[in-house]
């Protein structure tokens, strides 16, 4: 059996990364692939909050081209759409109804942008993150970033939800840039006494025993400090997995094995 694995918000630091793949025997010491048959999914946020957000996405890059096919999969984060939208459109206002001072730059710098990440942040790097994913399935789990439910506001199938983002993302509109990071970055829908609920209907609607995602810090949930967290977050019923270690604030990068049937 193919062993599947997920890791999430990296938020500016490789070497965590790094040595976590290593620790998971899925790259050797010098950063190669090395997983076998294993196969990874990083669920978005190599930006912002630490210093070398495009290393993270470069060393990851460089994974996909090493391994075979398939092996190596990344799903879009709300920091990928702030870096995204930072780069397309600066402090371009967002109309909005009403006096506001909204803009992507205003956003970036609130959220940890890293004025080197954009100093190097190519076209290519560009193009190719807008060709990754929103949603996933595999391994029976569904795989996203935000621990939101508002994903179905792109479409009832994770195939619709993807199409429809990707043409969103491939707009110069940057009202629709703007709904975008929006919805990707509220969270918590799958806490509290009605988070089961949502959980269930959204692994009936789009597939799998368990959601999977990050976002949202692990030990924030927990109440201890990052530096204390082990191992990723259980909850709702046992129907969701929080793998988000704040790697930024002191934490562990963590990849996580999937349970399989």
């Amino acid at each position: 059996m193919t062993r599947v694995f997920a890791v999430s918000d990296i938020h500016g630091h490789p070497a965590k990364l790094q040595a976590s793949l290593l620790a998971a025997g899925l790259t050797d010491a010098e950063g190669n692939w090395s997983g076998a048959d294993a196969r990874l999914w990083v669920l978005g946020d190599f930006f912002d909050r630490g210093p070398d957000g495009i290393g993270a996405l470069r060393f990851v890059r460089g994974l996909t081209e090493q391994a075979p096919a398939g092996a190596v999969n990344v799903l879009i984060g709300n920091h990928e759409i702030l870096a995204l939208g930072m780069r397309k459109f600066g402090d371009t206002f967002v109309p909005h109804e009403g006096i506001t001072s909204r803009s992507f730059e205003r956003s970036w710098a609130l959220n940890g942008g890293q004025d080197r990440d954009q100093e190097l942040f190519t076209d290519d790097d560009a193009a190719w993150l807008l060709d990754q994913p929103l949603l996933a399935l595999d391994a029976d789990h569904l795989l996203m970033h935000s621990d939101t439910a508002e994903y179905v506001e792109w479409g009832d199938t994770i195939e619709q939800i993807n199409t429809r983002a990707r043409t969103d993302l491939h707009t110069d509109d940057i009202v629709v840039w703007w709904e975008i990071w929006r919805r990707m970055t509220s969270r918590y829908a799958f806490r509290g006494e009605s988070g089961p609920e949502v959980a269930r209907i959204m692994l009936q609607a789009l597939g799998g025993r368990r959601i999977v995602h990050g976002h949202s810090i692990v030990a924030d949930m927990l109440h201890i400090s990052p530096e204390f967290l082990t191992g990723p977050h259980l909850y709702a019923d046992g129907l969701v997995l929080g793998i988000d270690g704040g790697a930024f604030d002191g934490g562990p990068c963590l990849v996580v094995e999937l349970d399989q049937p």
